[in-house]
């Protein structure tokens, strides 16, 4: 995969949240639609792109989420349709180390369900 700046705004987030991760799973990334997308034991739960970074979490996760100023739904494209299972992340959550941890952890313990 070639390396670049949504890369490495992604890695450098997942490493400072969760330093660990590729010890505990097999951590890959990929790119989709202009995006990278990482994955844990070969399921996506996390994208980020020119919409910022997003999660994949489960619907009682999202419908707190979506409650909060500025968390946006997903699309890849303008007019793409919405996926469903992600919510985009303002800044202010990313920068807090405790609540993106939180929400990294519960990305990853729904999509290895």
């Amino acid at each position: 995969m070639m390396r670049n700046k949504y890369f490495d705004e992604m890695t450098a987030l997942l490493k400072q949240a969760r330093p660990r991760l590729a010890v505990t799973y097999r951590l890959e990334f990929k790119n989709v639609f202009g995006a990278v997308a990482g994955y844990v034991n070969g399921h996506i739960f996390i994208s980020c792109g020119k919409f910022g970074v997003a999660l994949r979490l489960p619907p009682d996760a999202l419908d707190d989420l979506f409650k909060q100023d500025g968390v946006k739904r997903l699309k890849y494209f303008p007019r793409g349709h919405i996926k469903k299972e992600y919510a985009v992340l303002p800044k202010r959550i990313l920068d807090d180390q405790h609540q993106f941890r939180k929400l990294v952890d519960e990305s990853i313990k729904h999509v290895l369900l």
